[in-house]
């Protein structure tokens, strides 16, 4: 009964994930950004704060003074960071900060990840596991 409810769970937790993961590809603009940041921004999982603390970055470039951008994106960044400090293994986290890495315009400073990540997302496409659904959109939005 005990292995049951705890496939049960394992299998609860990861159609979660998917969800998050294409709720997240499918916010696009400022309004379904905002949307998915008060819906699980008290999450306890990070991998969905991996989420959460992406597009809370993404939302500098809403702002109108050049500070108030990089205070936006500095925050979110340490948050993110913290986070993979915590979870180096989780391959959500490392395909975020990559995406993120490539997207940001170099004035940020925010490159110096690039080759690890890709490194360890490599070795992630290649093995199979629970975080498969995940190589599809590795390869669509990073250089993999």
């Amino acid at each position: 009964m005990k292995i049951f409810l705890a496939l049960l769970l394992f299998l609860q937790v990861q159609t979660g994930e998917k969800s998050v993961v294409k709720a997240f590809h499918e916010a696009v603009d400022r309004k379904m950004e905002t949307t998915f940041i008060k819906q699980y921004r008290n999450s306890k999982s990070p991998t969905v704060l991996g989420y959460v603390y992406s597009l809370e970055m993404k939302q500098a470039k809403y702002k109108f003074f050049p500070w108030s951008k990089l205070a936006v994106f500095k925050k979110a960044k340490r948050k993110l960071e913290s986070l993979i400090a915590k979870n180096p293994e989780n391959v959500h986290l490392r395909y975020i900060r990559l995406v993120i890495q490539e997207q940001t315009p170099a004035i940020l400073n925010y490159k110096d990840k690039i080759s690890a990540d890709k490194s360890f997302l490599l070795r992630k496409l290649e093995e199979k596991d629970s975080s498969d659904y995940l190589d599809y959109y590795i390869k669509k939005n990073t250089s993999l």
